[in-house]
């Protein structure tokens, strides 16, 4: 399989709005944590960690996911678990093996699991509350289940 960079994020005039943080990796059943400098980059749906950090870190694919590219190809990415540290948190995601060497790139399955978003004008990321939309004009779930069963 070739490996691919994910288009659109590495061209140098598409780096308005791109801004870069600081993250640590680590195996998912504990370990050394690798400090890395990431890509905020809002149009990725997942993030890319490089294929050779995860390797050092013991971390090998637990599956392989189709993507579609830019240009409408679909590519199968190995992915797996692991441990993302961010500020004091630190949270589990999936993430996709990437190029070796390539950039590392936060995307926003992860941004999202973390509770923050990029704030592109200033260039940092800012927490943001978790949203709930109640279900069924206003009626709570649980509230249904006990109303069938009742």
């Amino acid at each position: 399989m070739d490996w691919l960079r994910p288009g659109g994020a590495h061209t140098p005039d598409s780096r308005m709005g791109h801004f870069h943080v600081s993250v640590q990796v680590s195996h998912r059943a504990g370990g050394r944590f690798e400090p890395l400098n990431a890509l905020v980059d809002t149009g990725a749906t997942y993030s890319w960690i490089p294929r050779d950090v995860l390797e050092g870190l013991g971390i090998v694919p637990e599956d392989q996911w189709p993507f579609v590219l830019a240009d409408g190809r679909e590519v199968l990415y190995p992915v797996a678990w692991i441990n993302i540290r961010m500020r004091d948190r630190v949270q589990p995601t999936i993430v996709v093996f990437g190029e070796p060497g390539s950039e590392p790139i936060l995307g926003v399955v992860t941004l999202e699991e973390f509770r923050v978003a990029a704030d592109p004008v200033n260039r940092q990321l800012v927490s943001v509350p978790g949203r709930l939309k109640a279900a069924m004009g206003g009626m709570a779930w649980f509230d249904t289940l006990e109303t069938r069963a009742g």
